[in-house]
């Protein structure tokens, strides 16, 4: 049996000077910056990584362009998630239409984690984008915040059809060792619908000074509600690097799925990734 490739399911690549990162400032530190396929491909090369899902970083359908353009032109970007208007049925439809004739395109992601209504995924006005998405087989990447949780479940009981990956398993407060709230939401999102869950992101909200055992709580949690079925690994760089090395990173979570047989680990690496994205070999 031919083994799964081995995905990282969310990384990043950008340029500050185009100047559609709004949220990308210079107090950003060692992340403001440029960060290109040259800067990533050897840690993938080291780490036996066959290819990449390159995630949006600006709400604007020009960066999605951009993105398209890094991967016509290197064969690891696998998939791209893109990003379109969905407050706007007219301009935004076009342009899911039109960017989603590329092959690579596999998904779109509204920012909703910097919108401050908890509820605004839930307006019937967002109904033709989930509707279109969901048509033509694409993913739905939900960049959401805990506080967020539970409109968002709302939205998906309504597009049993949709598939769905909740980024970052929701960014907990691992800071805070915060479980209450986000435990029982993220459990809801993962009984009441289909959706996957990225594991990635959480050493960011863990903080510079994270061990693996303040990860442990949260990881253990995605992995009881999820399964090795529907979750899928990422690394978040260059985001990551704030708080870790790409190295750290994945060896840190290899060791929290440590318990798992090989085929489930080698779902979570990969597998889930190239059957939720649908990436070509």
């Amino acid at each position: 049996m031919t083994e799964p490739p081995r995905i990282d399911a969310h990384q990043h690549f950008w340029h500050p000077a185009r100047g559609d990162y709004g949220w990308l400032t210079p107090a950003l530190g060692t992340i403001h910056r440029p960060f290109a396929p040259k800067d990533l491909v050897p840690l993938l090369e080291r780490h036996g990584i066959d290819g990449t899902v390159l995630v949006q970083a600006a709400p604007t359908v020009t960066e999605t362009e951009y993105l398209l353009g890094i991967a016509d032109t290197h064969s690891f970007v696998k998939g791209i998630v893109g990003w379109v208007d969905f407050t706007d049925p007219g301009a935004g439809k076009r342009d899911l239409e039109r960017l989603a004739g590329h092959p690579k395109i596999k998904g779109f992601r509204p920012m909703i984690q910097d919108i401050a209504d908890p509820d605004w995924v839930t307006g019937s006005g967002l109904d033709w984008a989930f509707e279109a998405i969901a048509s033509r087989g694409l993913v739905f990447d939900a960049l959401v915040k805990p506080h967020q949780l539970a409109a968002l479940r709302t939205r998906l009981v309504h597009h049993p059809g949709l598939k769905v990956v909740v980024d970052h398993g929701a960014k907990p407060a691992i800071r805070e060792r915060a479980l209450a709230g986000w435990a029982e939401d993220i459990a809801a999102i993962a009984r009441d619908t289909a959706a996957f869950c990225k594991l990635s992101g959480l050493v960011t909200e863990a903080g510079a000074e994270w061990c693996i055992d303040d990860l442990r709580p949260y990881t253990d949690h995605l992995l009881r509600c999820f399964g090795p079925e529907r979750l899928v690994f990422g690394s978040d760089w260059p985001v990551v690097t704030r708080a870790s090395s790409y190295d750290r990173w994945i060896e840190t979570a290899e060791a929290l799925l440590a318990g798992l047989g090989p085929a489930q680990r080698a779902a979570v690496f990969g597998g889930n990734a190239a059957r939720l994205y649908g990436l070509a070999d």
